[in-house]
């Protein structure tokens, strides 16, 4: 009988010290599952290149266990790093060579066998097959950046970094890239992206993980952190002013504001489940309190971040 799958990325109490001092990394612990798509989110400076490059064997870790597809990453950086695929922030490519020549040089770097039928496949998937014979010099910057992901993937990896693969890219091309990686995944490619675009993270991703001062702060399902940490907000513009939040709502989330104008209710996870948004209209008509105008917002995953890493401050 065959025994379970291992995880394609397993860490286990992972840290990493700097001669400086500065702890980048904090006993990370953190497993990624095959054929998902993982959001890592975090400010600057709160170690998600530094646990990218501790994985691909860019920093040597001062402590803990990195197991890639069951592959002491540590012991055996070689054979790990083959399974890896890593698009940097950075353009790292020589301006002047051909697109098809750089991708097909990547996959010798892994010392995969020349095989043209592989760089064909990958140039198309990316929309890059009409430029193969274009120096990466006279691409558009979007064109550039899919240069870096087909050289990340020359080799076939199992297990795809993107280090904030978006960045600088415009609205509409962020877009294609969105559907690039979709299909990336449903190719069986694990993706594990760093973003600075929460809507990134929420169109995409299956799970998120936030990291904040080198701790992993939390890992949950994308539509469970919203269901667990959203808030919705119902701000209701009254047809008179209170001077005070009437003593029928002494026990409710509710707060005035505009100078009585606008009733504010803010409702967690846990209140709309005791008492949602429906209840708090009944009994508002209860109490003979009108209203002109009813404006509701759901917490986006913007805000659940923001809330966090401020909570950390």
């Amino acid at each position: 009988m065959c025994g379970p799958v291992p995880p394609i990325l397993a860490l286990s109490q992972l840290t990493k010290t700097y001669d400086s001092g500065l702890q980048a990394l904090k006993s990370v612990d953190l497993t990624i599952n095959r054929g998902e798509i993982f959001a890592l989110l975090g400010p600057n400076g709160a170690g998600k290149t530094t646990l990218i490059g501790a994985v691909c064997g860019l920093v040597r870790p001062t402590g803990g266990s990195i197991m890639v597809d069951g592959i002491d990453a540590i012991a055996n950086p070689r054979a790990a790093r083959a399974r890896i695929g890593l698009v940097p922030q950075e353009l790292m490519v020589d301006m002047f060579e051909k697109v098809d020549h750089t991708v097909a040089y990547s996959r010798g770097l892994f010392g995969k066998p020349r095989d043209p039928a592989v760089i064909e496949r990958v140039l198309r998937a990316l929309s890059l097959w009409d430029k193969r014979k274009s120096p990466i010099r006279a691409l558009s910057g979007g064109m550039k950046r899919r240069v870096l992901i087909a050289k990340a993937l020359s080799h076939e990896p199992d297990l795809l970094f993107l280090d904030e693969p978006t960045a600088g890219v415009d609205v509409e091309l962020r877009r294609d890239m969105w559907k690039m990686i979709g299909a990336l995944r449903d190719q069986g490619v694990t993706i594990v992206l760093t973003t600075h675009y929460i809507e990134e993270a929420e169109e995409m991703a299956d799970r998120i993980g936030v990291i904040d001062k080198g701790e992993i702060v939390l890992v949950e399902h994308k539509a469970t952190l919203l269901a667990k940490l959203g808030r919705t907000e119902a701000r209701f513009v009254l047809a008179a002013s209170l001077d005070a939040v009437p003593a029928a709502f002494a026990d409710w989330p509710v707060t005035l504001a505009d100078e009585g104008r606008t009733l504010v209710y803010t409702i967690d996870a846990a209140e709309n489940e005791r008492r949602g948004l429906a209840a708090l209209v009944r009994r508002l008509d209860e109490e003979g309190i009108d209203y002109r105008a009813l404006d509701a917002k759901r917490s986006s995953l913007e805000d659940i971040f923001v809330d966090l890493v401020e909570r950390r401050a």
